[in-house]
């Protein structure tokens, strides 16, 4: 195994006689996290131990970036450099959907098999597709709202007080007018 590359290192340059060069290693892990808890040690150590980064410290960080996201599911992008992590919440689009939906954060260990019934107007859909719209493999707009909309029926929540479905039948057939805003 090769030996652990220091960040902060100072490296030589073979070409001139100038040895300020610093080289910095900047990596990306991705992890699925529950909202507002600091995640299990043994499952960020291997991870983040051979980057000598603290779990502990990176449990913590997470903990407080996901506060909003309290009782949900979500995925995290941590950047680790200089032996610094930072975190960024890359919500999906159920947990957007359900966090348009104002519910109550939940104990997921009490609560199960949530029924979210409640009812989100077609412009706050928008707004969802227009943040997840980097994700989306749709070629428009509209396209991006049809997913949203297709999420809003798995979750089984209402749009405008109908069901998701007739909001698609509605927007593919020309009925529903959607434009993206600003």
């Amino acid at each position: 195994m090769p030996p652990k590359v220091d960040p902060s290192e100072k490296v030589e340059d073979s070409s001139s006689s100038k040895t300020s060069t610093i080289i910095t290693i900047s990596t990306t892990i991705f992890l699925r996290v529950c909202g507002g808890e600091a995640g299990a040690m043994s499952t960020l150590a291997p991870k983040l131990g051979p980057l000598g980064v603290s779990p502990k410290k990176v449990g913590d960080d997470i903990a407080k970036a996901t506060q909003p996201w309290k009782g949900m599911k979500v995925s995290v992008k941590l950047t680790i450099q200089n032996r610094i992590a930072v975190p960024e919440v890359l919500p999906s689009a159920s947990a957007l959907v359900i966090k348009a939906l104002k519910e109550p954060p939940r104990d997921r260990k009490k609560e199960k098999n949530i029924k979210h019934n409640g009812n989100i107007p077609l412009e706050e859909i928008c707004k969802i597709a227009k943040t997840m719209r980097f994700k989306s493999l749709a070629v428009d707009f509209k396209g991006s709202v049809l997913e949203i909309l297709g999420t809003c029926n798995s979750v089984g929540c209402k749009v405008n007080g109908k069901s998701p479905r007739d909001i698609q039948a509605g927007i593919q057939s020309g009925e529903i007018e959607v434009v993206e805003p600003k």
